[in-house]
């Protein structure tokens, strides 16, 4: 509960989603106010509330959870790069590069604590002994879930203790 929203991008995007279900719901419920104020049809505004009480909430999953990994992947590069300085520096061979410099430990904490939870699997369909093991409809429904959740595409992983130490002793850190 206590993770940054980038950090769950797919719990966030369903808040966004009901949230913003919610809302178009109230211009719904308050269309004849919107059309004797704003001057509007009130068949225009039962149509717009009729398309986006479905459309919007998809819509504002998608943007929205793009925009958590997109945040996900910044913030991983900052841990690897360090942040930018503003200083830019003309190498010998004629190339300009931005000078980087490495996170104090804090902020390397605030960008890495949090848990990467991996899906829940359903596991061999048999057993070392050749029995075949039975998978009950929920335990399917849970991992299908899961995977949606946690799976594959719906979190950047967080760099490792081995990547930054590689990328700051290297030669890849300006």
């Amino acid at each position: 509960i206590l993770d940054r929203p980038r950090n769950a991008p797919t719990r966030t995007a369903l808040g966004v989603a009901w949230i913003t279900a919610y809302f178009i719901g109230l211009v719904g419920g308050g269309n004849d106010l919107w059309a004797t104020h704003f001057h509007l049809s009130l068949n225009a505004i039962s149509w717009f509330v009729r398309i986006f009480f479905f459309a919007g909430p998809v819509i504002a999953f998608i943007v929205t959870k793009r925009i958590c990994l997109g945040l996900q992947r910044r913030d991983r590069d900052k841990v690897l790069h360090g942040r930018e300085t503003g200083i830019i520096k003309r190498l010998p061979h004629g190339e300009f590069v931005e000078i980087h410099e490495p996170l104090s430990p804090g902020q390397l904490h605030t960008l890495t604590a949090h848990e990467q939870y991996k899906p829940v699997e359903l596991g061999p369909e048999v057993d070392e002994n050749g029995v075949k093991r039975k998978i009950s409809p929920v335990q399917k429904v849970r991992a299908k879930l899961s995977q949606g959740y946690y799976g594959e595409n719906n979190q950047i992983a967080k760099p490792t203790a081995e990547e930054y130490k590689e990328i700051s002793e290297g030669h890849g850190h300006h």
